[in-house]
């Protein structure tokens, strides 16, 4: 009888054990550990660059580096000539950002203007208005982490 007992645990320790081993393979299939890393350089010609909103600066250019720009938690570069200025705009989402190349004067609502320079990491309140000028050191490259959807809209806002 212990023999037989001993089988049938055993029996349903594997099937147990299959069954968690698959749950867990179809969750690697369908969840973030498929996600692929990225790694780019901003002088890439595999970036796609597009238009800026039409309140910005001519030349003004956008490249997505991650994730979807209509979605959560996206990745993306905004370039700007040397001497642009950027009109007062806000958006909903805060941002996380980095200057990669040029230099930059950003003035938040209520602040003292600020000068980023390469390597300058900056955050920008939700929903707080705010005007920049790319200075004459080349053009302005600036990394931007946004949390919410990408977005910008001209003037001060809600």
């Amino acid at each position: 009888m212990e023999a037989n007992g001993f089988i049938v645990s055993f029996k349903k320790r594997l099937v147990l054990g299959l069954s968690l081993l698959f749950c867990s393979l179809l969750y690697a299939q369908d969840g973030k550990q498929t996600e692929k890393s990225v790694v780019i350089d901003h002088n890439s010609a595999d970036l796609n660059w597009g238009g800026c909103p039409e309140f910005m600066p001519a030349g003004c250019n956008i490249a997505v580096l991650h994730g979807d720009p209509a979605k959560t938690n996206s990745d993306i570069l905004f370039k700007v000539p040397a001497n642009s200025d950027i009109p007062l705009h806000w958006h909903n989402s805060a941002e996380r950002m980095i200057l990669i190349s040029g230099e930059m004067e950003v003035t938040y609502e209520g602040e003292d203007t600020r000068t980023l320079k390469e390597g300058s990491y900056a955050y920008g309140p939700a929903q707080k208005p705010h005007t920049a000028k790319c200075k004459d050191k080349g053009p302005c490259v600036l990394f931007i982490a946004f949390e919410d959807p990408v977005d910008a809209f001209a003037g001060k806002g809600k």
